[in-house]
């Protein structure tokens, strides 16, 4: 038996443990995690601090720098992100349905654990606390396989919360870190379809296509983040440059960033200038159409690789469009799926705009920012789908139980004996 084999089955016989904790016991353990992490705060970020000394000498950019990078106000809310989780509604054994059949059997839809989950994950470390904390507290184990660029910032963060398994007197697989980095582990790990229930990549578009494309076991995935917002000629201004501006330069590095402006032509003469303005006192760099350009100075040409492209930095392409027909046919032809906001006056066209889309968020005069998890009250978020499976957008506790039935009833059968 291969040890990446070995070690999942391990972690399902502890899943196995976890899924028949009380709802008390598993909060009472992500509150025991979270202080484990305040505890070990100086060890956690002097690991960190190695991993980002490392990717700064490999050249790493900006963007992933940030997405590696903890600091002890990053470090609180990795903790307080697992304390929330312990404080939401356990979804394990909620029944979704009940009724009575005309036989007098008892029908229940019951939601349970999925069983294993594994995470395949670059660059943040908070995925290492934020996976476990989801899936512990929907009686789950958790396979970790984060990035070689992390791995010292995951083992410290995976030591912590163990050593709250063990003190709690829990198997300490329930969360296995997969040590062993090699490509070649992780394609067995992605096989092992009898084991493993459901496999969650984040990371960039390369990594999820990997995961994708060699599992054998389910997957969810979302591979960029294109995310529009339009600009429709009822907007006020002043709602939709605040919107444009906590999109796109927040943190431009998160896949909820906004990376394409569209701009009904009505409005454009009065707005962009104004948007562009504060767009570039952030440091922003803008790619606009022949129309964009002859309203902004100084505008870098966009191409339309511009239109399909997830920056994850501070760029941002723009184009001014008729109506807001032409803006939804432009998100269609360049969406991921991923989350699309109209600034807008006209309750009627917000709806229009929600109808016609199929992203797995869409926000009526909302900051994209908001397409996450934590912020839509789901806890810590283990991912966003964009796959249309049992989950489709940012995922949270209830992502991670599927319904089965239960039947009771008094001795019915479907064919008595004559």
């Amino acid at each position: 038996m291969s040890d990446i084999r070995a070690l999942a089955l391990q972690c399902r016989d502890a899943a196995q443990q976890l899924g028949q904790l009380s709802s008390s016991a598993r909060s009472a353990l992500l509150n025991s995690m979270a202080n484990a992490l305040e505890a070990d705060a100086g060890s956690i970020l002097a690991a960190n601090a190695r991993d980002l000394q490392a990717a700064r000498e490999k050249g790493v950019g900006s963007a992933m720098l940030d997405r590696l990078a903890l600091n002890p106000e990053r470090l609180r809310g990795v903790a307080d992100a697992l304390r929330e989780v312990a404080a939401l509604p356990d979804p394990v054994g909620e029944v979704t349905r009940d009724y009575d059949r005309p036989n007098g059997i008892r029908v229940q839809k019951v939601r349970v654990p999925l069983g294993v989950i594994a995470m395949i994950y670059e660059a943040r470390p908070n995925v290492t606390a934020d996976a476990a904390a989801l899936c512990i507290k929907a009686g789950n184990g958790v396979i970790l396989r984060g990035g070689s660029e992390a791995i010292h910032s995951n083992t410290a963060i995976a030591a912590s919360l163990k050593r709250a398994l063990r003190e709690a007197g829990l198997p300490e697989a329930a969360l296995t870190l997969v040590e062993d980095l090699r490509r070649e582990t992780m394609l067995e790990l992605l096989q092992l379809n009898d084991i493993i229930d459901l496999a969650i990549p984040r990371g960039g578009e390369g990594l999820i296509r990997f995961v994708a494309e060699h599992a054998r076991v389910p997957v969810i995935k979302h591979y960029k983040g294109v995310c529009h917002l339009y600009v429709d000629d009822s907007a006020d201004l002043q709602l939709a440059v605040d919107l444009l501006i906590d999109g796109k330069a927040s943190r431009p590095s998160a896949c909820n960033s906004l990376e394409t402006l569209l701009v009904h032509e009505a409005i454009a003469p009065q707005f962009l200038p104004i948007a562009a303005a504060a767009l570039r006192q952030r440091g922003v760099e803008l790619r606009g159409d022949k129309a964009t350009q002859a309203l902004v100075a100084d505008i870098v040409p966009a191409t339309e690789e511009d239109y399909a492209a997830e920056y994850l930095d501070l760029i941002l392409a723009i184009r001014v469009v008729p109506d807001m027909a032409a803006a939804i046919a432009h998100i269609q032809t360049y969406t991921s799926d991923h989350t699309e906001v109209i600034a807008t006056g006209s309750p009627a066209h917000g709806e229009a705009f929600v109808r016609a889309l199929r992203s797995a968020v869409v926000m009526v005069n909302a900051s994209s920012r908001f397409s996450d998890g934590g912020e839509l009250g789901l806890g810590a978020e283990i991912g966003i789908s964009t796959t249309r499976l049992h989950s489709y957008g940012p995922m949270g506790l209830e992502a991670l139980t599927v319904e089965r039935f239960v039947v009771r009833g008094e001795g019915q059968v479907r064919h008595p004996l004559k």
